[in-house]
């Protein structure tokens, strides 16, 4: 399965944007998939040329950038890791300028739009951001036994998700997390010690699903809250993390004004909290949490272009995930069981809410009502349901 294209829900958004915008960044986290994706849509291309940017053959082949690209023009570029030579968006902005066509550059990147945005000035609209995630739940075709898939355990990385073994992928896992810390987040140009930054997201694995409280993070690291905010960002905007927010707006209710903060991939957050097994997934206190990080990355991956927050009340009125578009609004609790059950803080939710769909997403074998408009069912049927409600 190494040598076998899986083809992403991002390929044809990816070529139906290269017919309409100069260029086209495709932004995730190292090792997510990027560069095969893009190989594959340049060989759907004439004579496309890719150009990876961490190789210095290629990196040679731009020491006189202008007149490389003007030696290609009519055809599509593609910059892989562009965050490493970021003194490249001026001449790209002129080079799109001068020939005034769409799909020119295909741009793939290890950070997000936050942290190139200073490089990308130059590149206002013309450019579109799109993000890669590890596998999604529904692109990997291997569901493997049992009803909880796969990827809940492995996580979404290619070289994790098709190891021969759950040993093989918990090392490869175990040396992302190593790689990440001492090359990643220096090549970004950030100086934070390794062991510090090591330190915080493990703490953040051990608070997985729970409310963001940094002052207590601070002071764990002896650091200040304003300190640990700005390593949080540098987390989230490296794709490593996800700070979901809670909910506002004039519900008329005291609700929740904390963020809580996931580790985006499921495989490492089990590699962060030395999880070796499955059954010690299974037997871990934080089991729930993982399911219920889980359903919130599957489905906001899902629907990007929905808002997605949590619900929380002072006196206890609880759901995991609010999804809203416009007036639309559906929601989602996770629960880790065969046989869910609810609480009053749920149902109470439900009926502040007035959601037009109500879910709840758990390991079982099949769909059913746990009451009028309130549903059980599989993580993979939800998540094609609400692919089909957002489109």
């Amino acid at each position: 399965m190494h040598g076998k294209y899986i083809r992403r829900n991002l390929h044809d958004q990816v070529r139906s944007a290269l017919g309409a915008f100069p260029a086209v960044a495709v932004l995730g986290p190292r090792q997510c998939g990027k560069s095969t994706l893009a190989r594959a849509i340049m060989a759907e291309l004439n004579e496309g040329t890719y150009l990876d940017l961490e190789r210095p053959s290629d990196l040679r082949k731009l020491a006189d950038p202008e007149l490389f690209l003007a030696d290609r023009m009519g055809r599509t570029i593609c910059l892989d890791e562009i965050q490493r030579v970021p003194e490249l968006f001026p001449v790209l902005r002129s080079v799109i300028d001068e020939q005034g066509t769409n799909g020119q550059f295909l741009i793939l990147g290890s950070a997000s739009p936050e942290l190139l945005r200073q490089s990308s000035e130059s590149l206002a609209g013309r450019i579109v951001y799109l993000e890669l995630t590890p596998f999604l739940l529904d692109e990997w075709p291997a569901r493997g036994p049992g009803p909880l898939p796969l990827p809940f355990f492995r996580g979404g990385f290619p070289r994790s998700l098709m190891a021969g073994s759950d040993e093989e992928s918990l090392t490869w896992r175990e040396s992302f997390i190593r790689t990440f810390l001492e090359r990643d987040i220096s090549q970004l140009g950030f100086r934070i010690p390794a062991r510090t930054l090591e330190r915080l997201w493990r703490m953040c694995a051990h608070h997985h699903g729970q409310l963001l409280n940094l002052s207590r993070l601070g002071e764990s690291l002896g650091v200040s809250h304003t300190t640990i905010r700005s390593y949080i960002d540098l987390l989230s905007e490296t794709f490593m993390l996800r700070v979901l927010p809670p909910l506002t707006g004039n519900l008329k209710k005291r609700l929740v004004k904390t963020p809580k903060v996931y580790v985006r991939d499921s495989g490492v957050l089990s590699a962060l909290l030395e999880v070796d097994s499955r059954d010690a997934l299974f037997g871990h206190p934080l089991f729930g949490a993982a399911w219920e990080g889980f359903v919130v990355e599957t489905l906001t991956a899902l629907l990007p272009r929905w808002r997605a927050s949590f619900y929380r009340t002072s006196n206890g009125a609880e759901l995991d995930l609010v999804l809203e578009r416009g007036r639309r609004r559906v929601v989602v609790e996770a629960k880790a069981s065969s046989a869910p059950t609810v609480t009053r803080g749920f149902w109470n939710a439900v009926k502040d809410l007035e959601a037009e769909q109500v879910w709840i997403a758990a390991p079982v074998a099949d769909s059913y009502s746990l009451a009028e408009g309130v549903r059980v069912t599989p993580l993979g049927p939800l998540a094609e349901h609400l692919q089909a409600l957002g489109e």
